[in-house]
Order: C-alpha cells, then structure tokens, then sequence
C-alpha cells in the first residue's frame, strides 16, 4: 500500500511540475502579432543586407573557385580584397 501511496505523490509532483511549466511557457511566449513583429525586425528581411550577404557570398565562392584552381595557396596571399571594394592589403 505504502509503495502506491509513494507512487501517486510521485505522479502527482510530476504532473503538477508540468503543469507549471506549461503555464509558465504560455506566459512567457509571445502572441501572434508580437512574433510577426519580430520576424519584420530580423536583419534578414532588410533588403540591403540581403544584398550585402548575396554579395560576400559571391566574394567567397569565387575565392574558392580560384583557390580549387591553382596550386598556390590563397590564404597566404599578401595583396588580398576585404570586401570594401578598396583592394587594401593586410599584414
């Protein structure tokens, strides 16, 4: 009897700590109209940095692209472009 006893305090605990945390988690999400809101807030739904991320992604695929084609060694290159289109060099 004592082990059945234990057994239903034990389940009872268990569900009342999931349903606190149920509460808890419904409490703290946002609603509908704040989640869209954020989704608009997000960096990528800004077009210029779109264009920015579209425009390093070229920048390194063609890096790459030259780097599967030669035997010289890129990274170690002294004269590299950063991407600013100033063509500066670095140490």
């Amino acid at each position: 009897m004592a082990v059945v006893r234990k057994a239903l305090i034990v389940g009872a605990l268990l569900g009342a700590g999931a349903g606190l945390g149920s509460a808890l988690f419904v409490l703290v999400t946002p609603g509908e109209q704040r989640t869209q809101a954020m989704l608009e807030e997000m960096p990528a739904q800004d077009p210029l940095r779109r264009a920015e991320a579209a425009r390093t992604k070229e920048l390194l695929l063609a890096t790459l692209q030259e780097a599967a084609a030669t035997q010289e060694n890129v990274a170690c290159r002294k004269n590299r472009v950063d991407g600013s289109g100033g063509g500066g060099t670095s140490a």
